[in-house]
C-alpha cells in the first residue's frame, strides 16, 4: 500500500484566498520589509518567493539590500529604522548571513512586535515556556499547519526529529512538546540513529543531506515530514528554485513505499514556508 501524500500546495492556495480576503477587511496594508545583505542565489530565490506571494494576497514586500561587508552595527542601525517606521508590520532578515556578523545581536534589534520569523529572544523565551503570544518560525508553523490539515494527531505522539537547527529542528521540537507530544532531537552524534527514527510515530527530517532517510529508517505506519532542501544534478524528485534542482533529505521513492503519509519534495512542507511567514505578519496586526 502506497503512503498517503501530504501535499501543501492546495493547503497553500487556500491560504492564499484566506489571507488575501482579510487584508481587504483591513483599514492598512500589511507591509513586510527583508532585509538581504550580500547576494546569494538561494537567498535571492527564496526573496523572489516571498515578493510574489506578498503580491498575491495584497501585501507590501520592501527588499533592501545591503552590502556583504557591512558590519553589524549598520545593520542594526537599519533594522531600529525600520522598527520606528509605523507603515512597516513585520521584519525579516534573510538568512545565513556572512560569517563576519554577529547574527544573535542582528536579529535580537528586531522589535518583537514586528518579528514575523519569530527569532528574537522575547519569542524563543516564549516557545519555550508555552506562553499566549508565541510566533513560531515560518517553517515549524508549516509543519503543523500541514499535519493539522491532514488531521494528524499530534499529542502523546513519539516525535522524532532528525536535525538541532535553530530554524527547524530546535523550535519545532518546543512546538511539539507544547502540543504534549515525546519529542526525541537526533544529530549527527547520534548512536544507532536507525533504531531512534523507526520508534517514531512522526518522523521529521531536517538536516540538508539529499536523500539520507532510506528504507532503513523507516517502519510501517509511519507519518514522515520531509523539511530537507537538497542541492542535485539528476533529474530526480527535483524542484526548481531559481536554476537550482532540489531534492529533500528523504528518499521518497523508497520510503513512501512502507511508510503511512510522507510529505513530498516538492509541493510538501516547502509550499507552505512562505505562506506561514505572511500569516504571521497579518496575526502581528491583529484587526
Amino acid at each position: 500500500m502506497s503512503a498517503q501524500i501530504l501535499e501543501g500546495i492546495s493547503l497553500r492556495d487556500a491560504t492564499i484566498q484566506r489571507l488575501s480576503a482579510k487584508i481587504k477587511t483591513l483599514s492598512v496594508q500589511p507591509a513586510l520589509t527583508v532585509i538581504q545583505i550580500g547576494s546569494r542565489t538561494d537567498s535571492n530565490a527564496y526573496i523572489k518567493a516571498k515578493k510574489a506571494f506578498g503580491e498575491k494576497i495584497g501585501a507590501r514586500v520592501l527588499h533592501e539590500v545591503l552590502p556583504e561587508k557591512v558590519t553589524t552595527s549598520e545593520v542594526v542601525a537599519q533594522i531600529k529604522k525600520h522598527n520606528a517606521d509605523h507603515s512597516v508590520q513585520g521584519i525579516i532578515v534573510q538568512l545565513p548571513l556572512p560569517t563576519h556578523l554577529d547574527q544573535h545581536t542582528i536579529i535580537d534589534s528586531i522589535d518583537p512586535k514586528k518579528d514575523v520569523d519569530g527569532l528574537t529572544s522575547t519569542h524563543t523565551q516564549e516557545l519555550w515556556e508555552d506562553g499566549s503570544e508565541i510566533v513560531l518560525p515560518a517553517t515549524t508553523r508549516g509543519i503543523l499547519s500541514l499535519l493539522d490539515c491532514y488531521q494528524i494527531p499530534v499529542e502523546g505522539k513519539k516525535v522524532v526529529i532528525v536535525g538541532r537547527s535553530v530554524l527547524v529542528g530546535k523550535p519545532t521540537a518546543l512546538a511539539f512538546l507544547n502540543r504534549n507530544a515525546t519529542v526525541t532531537i537526533c544529530h549527527r552524534g547520534t548512536k544507532n540513529l536507525e533504531e531512534e527514527t523507526r520508534r517514531a510515530d512522526i518522523l521529521i527530517v531536517a538536516i540538508g543531506r539529499a536523500h539520507f532517510i532510506t528504507k532503513d529508517f523507516v517502519r510501517e505506519g509511519q507519518v514522515v515530514i520531509d523539511v530537507g532542501i537538497n542541492t542535485v544534478s539528476d533529474g530526480r524528485l527535483q524542484e526548481e528554485v531559481g536554476k537550482r534542482k532540489l531534492v529533500g533529505d528523504v528518499d521518497f521513492e523508497s520510503v513512501s513505499k512502507i511508510v503511512s503519509a510522507i510529505s513530498p519534495v516538492p509541493g510538501g512542507v516547502g509550499a507552505m514556508t512562505v505562506a506561514s511567514l505572511f500569516e504571521n505578519l497579518l496575526d502581528m496586526i491583529g484587526e
